[in-house]
């Protein structure tokens, strides 16, 4: 395929042809049976330098105005869906990307899910005490207090990197301090 999109910010092995860019999407919401935001497609396949950003946005654009995909406004963000006419056509060429990709899509597409689950179910609060900060990390599921942790920091700029690191690691959070706690 002639590489028809821009192609900065992707990695050898990348892709770099709109219409491929276009499957990948449509392969993503096929196979997680699951709309996404626009912003988790673009970090899905952004971040791991399968296609840049101009042409992800692109091709959401194009499947959007094909019809190929509905879009939907919800929390500030496009809601993705994929229609069941495409899903029979992704079935049968999905096939034309590179399994490597593919699963390298569905892998960093569960991560980012998982993490924006645990966001949503989770809670991060911020006290002022003494010459720094509690933060306070909730991990809840189903409506269930499973965890609750404050630390101590000094300054806002470690308040954004305990942030990031607990939803990034929540789940592991959670697991390695129960582990600790019934060691016998």
């Amino acid at each position: 395929m002639e590489n028809d999109a821009f192609s900065l910010g992707v990695a050898p092995g990348g892709l770099k042809d709109r219409a491929e860019i276009k499957l990948m999407v449509c392969y993503l919401l096929k196979t997680l049976n699951k709309s996404l935001t626009r912003t988790q497609i673009n970090e899905i396949l952004q971040h791991n330098e399968i296609a840049n950003y101009f042409e992800i946005n692109s091709a959401i654009s194009d499947l959007v105005s094909s019809g190929q995909v509905t879009s939907e406004t919800e929390a500030d963000d496009e809601l993705i869906t994929i229609t069941a006419k495409t899903e029979l056509s992704v079935a049968i060429i999905e096939r034309d990307l590179p399994r490597s990709l593919r699963e390298k899509a569905v892998n960093a597409a569960l991560n980012v899910l998982q993490r924006d689950r645990i966001k949503k179910e989770s809670t991060v609060t911020v006290e002022p005490y003494g010459e720094g900060y509690h933060v306070t990390f909730t991990v809840t599921d189903m409506g269930a207090e499973l965890l609750k942790i404050t630390v101590y920091v000094t300054d806002e700029r470690q308040i954004e990197i305990v942030k990031r690191n607990f939803y990034g690691n929540a789940v592991d959070i959670y697991s390695d301090v129960i582990a600790s706690l019934t060691v016998e």
